[in-house]
């Protein structure tokens, strides 16, 4: 088995601008991933990794081949080179190099009545992986990202989705291609927006549906709005007009599957 124990080893040099640069993850196809429940919930969402680097003292090898039935390319790190490459503070003594997916709107295959979640340019990647969160929990058919801001394998969407990036079915496009798609497929969208919107609850969301919401701070752009099957707000009570996106979005998602029975 190969060992690793210099943070100066070539090698370990490209790992850590994976974690740190959206551009080498795009040209290397490649990016990681921390955590023995990530690297499980990437290998049943159907993403390849081939390598994995561990530091013994806190993971052993039998915990790691126990993970996937196909044998793994292990490389046994020490805990200099470990901390130099985990990026988060608590983690299991493992690390996973896992090949990217293209994340195409032609790759998604969706059920008869799908319930979709699209979120336009979200910035934060706490907010994106809240919302990959809250699709997980509503077992939502997918998740669009309309004109993303950045790749979704930074390794800060990875780790505040707990794994929930590898979960949902995702896809990427603009927004004229996304709203092409739904009309295509007929299916029906609502805009969460404060213009020339209806209450959210008055509307059915039992048929071929998807949630569109926007960021907090410029909400969706004027082409969404124009488009949409109906424009929805969720009454505010208080002083101001929006909250998170992700609890907005939850709001939207739970209201939907209560009206779908579940």
């Amino acid at each position: 088995m190969k060992q690793i124990t210099s943070v100066q080893n070539p090698f370990i040099k490209s790992l850590v601008l994976l974690q740190e640069k959206a551009k080498a993850r795009k040209q290397s196809g490649t990016f990681l991933i921390e955590g023995q429940r990530e690297i499980s919930l990437a290998i049943k969402g159907g993403y390849e990794i081939d390598t994995i680097l561990f530091y013994p003292e806190l993971i052993s090898e039998i915990e790691i081949n126990q993970l996937s039935k196909k044998p793994f390319n292990l490389i046994e790190i020490n805990k200099e080179v470990f901390e130099k490459l985990a990026y988060r503070d608590t983690t299991e003594g493992i690390i996973g190099i896992a090949k990217s997916k293209n994340l195409n709107l032609s790759d998604l295959k969706l059920k008869e009545n799908p319930l979709i979640l699209i979120a336009e340019a979200p910035e934060k990647p706490g907010n994106i992986g809240a919302l990959l969160r809250t699709a997980d929990a509503a077992n939502l058919d997918a998740v669009i990202i309309a004109n993303p801001k950045g790749d979704l394998f930074n390794p800060n969407v990875v780790r505040s989705s707990v794994g929930c990036l590898f979960t949902n079915q995702i896809a990427t496009g603009t927004t004229s291609e996304i709203i092409a798609y739904l009309k295509e497929r007929k299916i029906n969208f609502y805009c969460a927006t404060l213009q020339d919107s209806t209450s959210y609850h008055t509307q059915d969301y039992t048929t071929p549906t998807a949630l569109v919401v926007g960021t907090e701070a410029t909400g969706l752009t004027q082409e969404w709005r124009n488009a949409a099957t109906q424009n929805i707000i969720i009454p505010m009570q208080g002083e101001i007009d929006s909250m998170n996106v992700s609890v907005a979005a939850a709001i939207l998602i739970f209201e939907a599957k209560r009206q779908r029975g579940f």
